[in-house]
């Protein structure tokens, strides 16, 4: 069994459990067991099933490759629940569905939902696409504000910026130097674009 699909099995066994819901464990069991993707997509559209079955079988379709997953790991991207959010991500990744980079731009630029935007902007630096750098840009440069709280999020900006060494970048690493939580990490993201140290 994959890691990550250990871990949140781990999780959601724990979570089923405790919802006190006859019979939820062995159903949790079931999804983990089964090999009908049939069976896994009537979990996201059929009425009545608790969101840790809903983020289970969303979950092993994604990894699967089933797009019958994307909207609901859309959603889970964008939960409250970092784990969550960190599952939905690693099951985008491997999906393999061409709408995932523009759906983790739209999150990871949405000023309403932010506290929630590093999880999307991690999948953004491991997606590599094209929509990335331009989100990964517009979300840091809103971070730069004074007394901005989400360090986290401008961090993992930074830090996938430096991963994806793109010179477009450049202008707004050189903003963050000014930054002491983000400095350390602008200097090697930008040792990392060619031409800039």
């Amino acid at each position: 069994m994959d890691e990550e699909l250990r871990s949140l099995t781990e999780r959601l066994r724990a979570e089923s459990a405790a919802s006190g819901a006859p019979g939820a464990p062995a159903a949790c069991d079931r999804l983990v067991a089964s090999g009908d993707h049939d069976e896994l997509a009537g979990v996201l559209t059929e009425p009545g099933h608790p969101l840790w079955a809903r983020e289970l079988a969303a979950f092993r379709l994604g990894i699967a490759g089933d797009r019958r997953a994307f909207e609901s790991l859309v959603l889970l991207l964008n939960h409250r629940d970092p784990p969550r959010c960190a599952s939905a991500a690693y099951a985008l990744a491997r999906l393999g569905d061409p709408r995932t980079a523009r759906a983790a731009a739209a999150l990871a630029t949405n000023e309403l939902r932010v506290a929630y935007a590093l999880h999307p902007v991690r999948l953004l630096v491991e997606l590599r696409a094209p929509e990335a750098v331009p989100a990964l840009i517009t979300t840091l440069e809103r971070r730069l504000r004074p007394r901005d709280p989400y360090r986290r999020v401008a961090l993992a900006c930074v830090e996938g910026l430096g991963t994806l060494a793109d010179d477009r970048a450049a202008p707004v690493l050189n903003d963050a130097l000014a930054h002491p939580a983000l400095a350390e990490a602008a200097v090697r993201a930008l040792d990392r674009i060619p031409g800039q140290r």
